[in-house]
């Protein structure tokens, strides 16, 4: 795919390519990977998006493949098992936030039938297509993410600050911010 003209974030790490490629900006209705990008997206929050996917997969073994209704439940034992593991973001405050938000999450689910119909429901469930010349142009927030991010935030999330809310639509494919000359921008 090299060949292929993509965003200019993502050139360089095959990591990153893959994920460009193949995962973001792809529009996310399924209410476990909603809540793995929610989780991964609280955890970037001061870091870059690459370390995060370098360990992602240390991240789904840590919080058991991202299942909130384990994590909603982890008991005191398990919050200092996961500060110890070196595989991941060991913030205590992030950490402690992913098992808030979990439970969070599955009062969401219960309100709303599912998580997914809860967060599309603020773009009309349909993705919004932005036109990005140079990805360094894409925003960091809009008034969407605002809002969602304010009523997350009341609803008891942690970590979920308009700049995580807008990564978060963007990875998810809530809103397209694949370069308008990068081959995915029409795939999504």
């Amino acid at each position: 795919m090299s060949e292929l003209k993509c965003c200019g974030w993502c050139v360089g790490d095959p990591l990153y390519q893959a994920y460009h490629d193949n995962e973001w900006g792809v529009p996310v209705y399924d209410d476990k990977t909603l809540f793995e990008f929610l989780v991964l997206e609280t955890f970037q929050a001061g870091l870059s998006w690459i370390t995060i996917l370098r360990k992602r997969e240390n991240f789904r073994a840590a919080f058991d493949d991202f299942d909130c209704k384990k994590i909603a439940e982890y008991p005191e034992e398990k919050i200092q098992e996961l500060l110890l593991d070196a595989g991941i973001i060991r913030n205590k405050l992030k950490v402690r936030a992913t098992i808030t938000n979990a439970q969070a999450f599955m009062k969401l689910q219960e309100e709303f039938g599912s998580f997914s119909n809860y967060i599309w429901g603020f773009v009309d469930h349909k993705p919004l297509k932005n036109e990005v010349l140079n990805y360094k142009e894409a925003p960091a927030t809009t008034d969407i993410s605002d809002k969602l991010s304010k009523d997350l935030k009341k609803r008891g999330f942690k970590f979920v600050g308009s700049t995580v809310i807008y990564a978060h639509m963007q990875a998810t494919g809530m809103v397209n911010d694949h370069q308008i000359d990068c081959f995915r921008y029409k795939e999504v």
